[in-house]
């Protein structure tokens, strides 16, 4: 079957469906838009009918609704669960768009639109992947089954709940997940890892109130002073986490993975120039694209306090901020890492300080075995369309949702993005590559029919 010729007699009626689903703006952060949100909901499932899914359901939650879609007729064969959302970020600052976020635009072979590939466009491919499938072979190569929610872009606070509950109707060898990126133009990757997170803030107090400095500057504690050198005991010299037992549980790079790491051919030294610095930095023995994807971080992410307005106030101030996120890699639990580091953090405070501490979003980090066979299969299949073989990366983000769905379903999660790296998600001007518009679609069916 020449799907190559069957996708490019289609390609602009395809382009022109998905120009509309772009254009209902289904931002899922902000309540007014609750409205667009459900007319996602609701032109997916229609979408999917027409694939030819079946058993298709919109299913209300405490916030956006979640879609179900099947179509189970290959006894003995694989069962694929697709998973996506629909949602959407934000659009600020609206003046930086060339063009309306919910105006679909193409452009130099782009198409340039809010979820454009995050994560419309890209689910988008399965569901014309599986309608192709059907139409050309009147079945499906697999079972497959379809869960798209409309609340990843605010960390899904429902879908977990809906799992527990549907794991019988969710059940699946394999989830499939588009919501990731090729590492550059033409080298596809198959994430094996999303890193986990921890967040915490930190309020830092001293005297009662803030103090003149000529009264009683060099006789009391300064909370800013403080907290300067509390947070600095969290690192060594070097960028190594100083914060005791941080490291107990981290599992350690294979050699096997590290060669992945090697074969994406990334330049130190072209980052740090980029960037404008005089030098990377980061933990000891380990390469920038290693340090980023597959060792745990921690960051100071906020800092403040004191007089902050024009000019010169002569203050001593009572109290300091600051607000700290963790990445987390397999097998670190983020409440032992939150427990942690407010153990250090009491231990290292300086005299005269007391310190109140707020754990904030907590995330377990995603990993699986590149040698796993089903990621095996989903790299020979972007070969076959790519003509490149696709390489095994671990990012440095986190999208809980993957690790709640591989652990809760007991399947191991597949990740084939055809993002690129540089198409705006979550910024102004977003889009999606036509070129990996046109690959995903035959990619997916590769993959499908090679499970």
């Amino acid at each position: 079957m020449n799907y190559t010729d069957y996708f490019a007699d289609r390609k602009e009626q395809h382009l022109n469906e998905l120009k509309e689903w772009l254009s209902i703006p289904s931002i899922s952060a902000i309540s007014e838009h609750k409205p667009d949100v459900n007319r996602a909901a609701k032109w997916l499932a229609d979408a999917l009918t027409h694939a030819g899914l079946e058993h298709v359901e919109i299913h209300e939650t405490n916030g956006h609704p979640i879609l179900y879609a099947d179509h189970l007729h290959a006894p003995g064969k694989p069962t694929v669960l697709v998973y996506g959302h629909y949602d959407v970020q934000p659009v600020d600052p609206l003046h930086l768009w060339e063009t309306p976020p919910f105006e679909p635009a193409i452009r130099d072979g782009k198409l340039y639109a809010r979820g454009a590939t995050d994560d419309k466009g890209q689910i988008f491919l399965h569901i014309k992947a599986a309608e192709a499938l059907l139409s050309q072979e009147k079945e499906l190569p697999v079972n497959l089954k379809f869960c798209i929610e409309g609340e990843e872009e605010v960390t899904s606070p429902n879908l977990p709940i809906f799992l527990e509950e549907n794991k019988e109707k969710l059940a699946a060898d394999v989830v499939l997940i588009s919501d990731t990126s090729l590492i550059e133009k033409g080298k596809p990757a198959i994430s094996t890892g999303l890193r986990g997170l921890c967040a915490l803030e930190i309020t830092l107090n001293t005297a009662n109130t803030d103090l003149h400095s000529g009264t009683y500057g060099g006789g009391v504690p300064n909370a800013l002073h403080a907290i300067v050198s509390l947070l600095n005991s969290l690192h060594d010299a070097d960028g190594r986490v100083a914060v005791e037992g941080f490291y107990d549980d981290v599992l350690p790079l294979s050699e096997e993975m590290r060669a992945e790491f090697k074969k994406q051919n990334v330049d130190d030294d072209k980052i740090r120039k980029d960037l404008g610095l005089s030098a990377l930095f980061g933990e000891p023995g380990y390469s920038f694209v290693e340090r980023t994807g597959g060792r745990p971080t921690l960051e100071i992410n906020g800092l403040y306090g004191g007089f902050q307005g024009e000019g010169t106030k002569t203050v001593i101030p009572k109290e300091a901020h600051a607000k700290i996120t963790c990445r987390l890699v397999a097998n670190q639990n983020p409440q032992d890492i939150l427990d942690k580091i407010e153990r250090h953090l009491h231990a290292h405070l300086p005299a005269g300080a007391s310190l109140k501490m707020v754990g904030g979003e907590k995330a377990f980090a995603f990993n699986i075995d590149p040698s796993q066979p089903l990621l095996q299969k989903a790299a020979d299949a972007y070969e076959r369309v790519y003509g490149t073989r696709a390489l095994f990366t671990k990012d440095g983000g986190s999208i809980p949702i993957v690790e709640t769905l591989s652990r809760v379903l007991s399947a191991p999660a597949v990740m084939m993005g055809f993002g690129l790296p540089d198409e705006n998600l979550h910024a102004p001007n977003e889009h999606f590559n036509i070129e990996n518009f046109d690959k995903g679609l035959l990619t997916i069916v590769e993959y499908l029919k090679s499970l």
